[in-house]
């Protein structure tokens, strides 16, 4: 019996390479970046880009910057329901971290001229329309968007 473990062993070792480890521990992972504003400096109530594509599996860091004149939110129950969220974080205006939100987000508020980083993980794909700004007004101005996860 313990030729056979050893036997078994060594075959293990042989067939799974090292590399297929560490590419499925995703704490290993370099996020990818996307970079989102909401509004401009004239007040247009837009979402920038307005379609998000991910991919379930990778970790992400989305960048979410208020370069409008009023506050906003970024509200998409599709997407809040298909990641495991790793945390958001708030950083000062020279980038050091403020604070870190952990467990499961459903919108993110920012305010004019400030930015928050929200690190996730798709785990389910799908088509997601709901991207909107939950503020009166502000979607039917056009703060829309769509959210695909392949």
């Amino acid at each position: 019996m313990k030729i056979f473990l050893r036997f078994v062993t060594i075959i293990c070792v042989l067939v799974v390479p090292v590399s297929s480890v560490v590419a499925a521990d995703l704490s290993k992972q370099k996020p990818i970046e996307i970079s989102v504003a909401l509004g401009d400096k004239e007040n247009a109530m837009s979402f920038t880009p307005s379609l998000i594509e991910l991919e379930a599996g990778k970790l992400y860091k989305l960048i979410l910057e208020n370069k409008g004149n009023t506050k906003h939110y970024f509200t998409s129950p599709g997407l809040a329901q298909a990641v495991y969220t790793r945390k958001v974080q708030i950083n000062d205006g020279n980038g050091k971290p403020m604070a870190e939100v952990k467990g499961s987000i459903n919108e993110i508020e920012i305010y004019p001229g400030h930015k928050a980083e929200w690190w996730f993980v798709p785990v389910k794909a799908g088509v997601f329309s709901d991207l909107h700004c939950s503020i009166a007004g502000h979607s039917e101005a056009g703060m829309v968007g769509k959210i695909i996860i392949k």
